[in-house]
């Protein structure tokens, strides 16, 4: 399971490290993709397969569905974790995510979030000022 949040800076080779208590659960090769909200989806290769059997099962009739199966299948690439716990992000989708420098790297309890510390900041900030409606609305969906 990936939880917390952990700030990190992509190095001079353009390569980012992940948190060592995601290493084990990501094993060697991961799969990294365009995100919601402006980050990046990077899954362990079997939770990848199953996001990505569940995207191939939308109907290619719906315009929405083919569009994000098209986004999160065509954007996804395959990523190599170095012994040290590195990956390096294909430029395309660090464009997409606008990252900078400074990371944030998220745990999501079966996928790993990546954002631009910026970013993450404006998002988060928003999201706690708007903890308490999310929550009413929230109750539909049982929780």
């Amino acid at each position: 399971m990936f939880i917390g949040e952990y700030t990190y800076s992509i190095d001079d080779k353009k390569r980012l490290s992940l948190p060592p208590k995601f290493r084990k659960l990501l094993g060697k090769t991961a799969v990294v993709t365009r995100g919601l909200d402006q980050c990046l989806f990077l899954y362990p290769a079997k939770e990848w397969e199953k996001m990505a059997e569940r995207l191939s099962k939308l109907p290619v009739t719906q315009a929405d569905a083919r569009g994000f199966a098209r986004l999160m299948l065509a954007g996804a690439m395959e990523v190599s974790i170095d012994a040290l716990g590195r990956i390096l992000l294909p430029e395309y989708l660090k464009g997409y995510a606008s990252l900078s420098k400074k990371i944030v790297v998220t745990g999501m309890y079966n996928r790993v979030e990546i954002w631009d510390e910026k970013s993450w900041n404006s998002y988060k900030l928003k999201a706690e000022n708007e903890v308490g409606d999310m929550a009413e609305r929230l109750k539909e969906l049982g929780l």
